[in-house]
């Protein structure tokens, strides 16, 4: 294996032309980390975050960007014994100077899981970062259960579609806001009403529910609390989320915001889902490594239906 690469690496905050198309070493495996090919990295709406530094103290510069990771174990460092050459895994790496848009990338064996055996590499690679964000979501914060009433914005975004699903496994009533065009695809990942956000102000729409999974952030978090029954619950996941716990607590409702831990248990739990055929996550499009900076230009347009994936 050359001790050389190609990856995308940043060396100042702004805008997507400073996605920079580079050579770079291989990193080396550390003890308990495993060295990837990588074969797909997804692209998600924090990275562009990270990348214009509206969070600069999570980011050392100069940095690679990427959560989502699938690809084949190259070689595996100390101590590690799940994984094999050979292994085709997937999974999510916290925000670290040597990310997933790269050829090869050293993750910690425990955030990984063997892939997906009826998903491609590419497709796998759109997967963790949506998923685990709608499970701590859904599963772990708003306790979903057969019967409540749950209203996602952005539903046939990235993470919002992957939510649709899970909402409905859990028994819920799942209520989304997209553009028409995609209404298609959300009733057949489970919705059960859909609300077109450019015609209709979803306030007026909605009969009053148990939890909001919101996406979108701004405007929409406190429009949000309208729509929640006494106790609801809001869940944030943007980096501007409108609202905050204490004007919901003002109301008699309950605030939180979502964050994402890799694991790499939660991920065998998400691979059953997907093998069973009972999770899928839609691929809008992918784009070459070398493409990173329109690849961030086409998800900070917010026009996506599912995941955006880089390929090297």
């Amino acid at each position: 294996m050359s001790a050389r690469m190609h990856a995308i690496v940043q060396s100042a905050f702004g805008g997507p032309e400073e996605l920079t198309y580079t050579e770079t070493d291989v990193p080396e495996p550390g003890p308990a980390e495993v060295l990837l090919r990588v074969a797909g990295a997804g692209v998600n709406p924090g990275d562009a975050v990270l990348r214009a530094g509206r969070v600069p103290e999570l980011v050392t510069l100069p940095w690679t960007p990427g959560n989502d990771v699938a690809g084949v174990v190259e070689q595996v460092g100390e101590g590690v014994t799940r994984f094999a050459p050979g292994d085709k895994v997937y999974g999510m790496l916290s925000v670290t100077r040597h990310g997933a848009y790269a050829e090869f990338t050293a993750v910690p064996a425990d955030a990984l899981a063997l892939a997906p055996k009826n998903l491609g590499l590419v497709h796998a690679g759109a997967v963790p970062l949506a998923a685990f964000t709608a499970w701590q979501a859904l599963a772990v914060l708003a306790r979903v259960q057969p019967g409540d009433r749950v209203l996602i914005h952005a539903a046939a975004g990235g993470v919002g579609h992957v939510a649709v699903q899970l909402a409905k496994e859990l028994g819920a009533h799942v209520i989304g806001t997209a553009r028409a065009a995609r209404h298609d695809l959300l009733r057949e990942l489970g919705a059960d009403e859909l609300i077109d956000y450019t015609t209709t102000d979803f306030r007026t729409a909605v009969a009053p529910v148990d939890a909001v999974l919101d996406l979108v952030g701004g405007s929409y978090g406190p429009r949000s609390l309208d729509v929640l029954r006494p106790d609801g619950l809001l869940i944030g996941a943007s980096i501007d989320p409108g609202t905050d716990e204490r004007q919901a607590a003002a109301r008699g409702l309950r605030y939180a915001w979502v964050a994402s831990e890799p694991s790499g248990e939660l991920l065998d739990r998400i691979t059953e889902r997907i093998e069973a055929g009972r999770l899928r996550v839609t691929v809008q499009q992918t784009y070459p490594l070398a493409e990173a900076s329109e690849a961030h230009r086409t998800i900070e347009a917010k026009r996506t239906m599912g995941k955006i994936v880089l390929v090297p």
